[in-house]
């Protein structure tokens, strides 16, 4: 049986493989950052009882920067009307009220059907609520959501959320 030097066949190909490690860390630094952040609720019994307020928090450190809020929805095909309200407030840091909007959100239409992308008998919507925002103090904000429909509870809504995109 022949004896095979490893060493001897080794050492040879580590100054190649030490020239790939500079080329694989600067591919990495080349991915760019995703700022994105979405938290969804689920809705317990899939029926959203107006006590029921879904809280998110979120962190800020870019105060420079502008954001799009969204107000992401899961509902069945089930769900009986073409719109939700929804009244979203938001505490600021160091704050101890909140400021609070509802919004009439269009979640079918006449025409197409269900709004948003749709599996099977569910459909998601991700509506822009607040376009290029701007955070102005750093630190941790609060925000509730609240369905303020005259049905209560909610039936066939899955899910409430919110999407928080950095523009660039």
């Amino acid at each position: 049986m022949k004896k095979i030097d490893v060493k001897k066949k080794l050492l040879p190909l580590i100054p190649s493989c030490l020239s790939i490690i500079p080329l694989f860390l600067f591919l990495c630094s080349c991915i760019p950052t995703i700022d994105v952040f979405e938290r969804d609720i689920i809705i317990p019994n899939q029926q959203w009882q107006s006590s029921f307020r879904p809280q998110i928090d979120f962190t800020v450190e870019d105060t420079s920067s502008l954001y799009n809020i969204y107000l992401v929805l899961r509902h069945a095909d089930a769900y009986n009307y073409n719109n939700i309200w929804v009244k979203a407030s938001v505490q600021q840091p160091g704050e101890t009220s909140s400021k609070s909007q509802q919004y009439n959100v269009t979640l079918a239409v006449n025409d197409k059907g269900w709004l948003g992308n749709g599996v099977d008998d569910i459909f998601e919507q991700r509506i822009l609520i607040q376009p290029q925002t701007k955070f102005v103090k750093s630190g941790d904000y609060h925000f509730t959501l609240e369905q303020i429909m005259r049905e209560d509870p909610l039936l066939h809504v899955l899910s409430a959320g919110l999407r928080i995109e950095k523009i660039r």
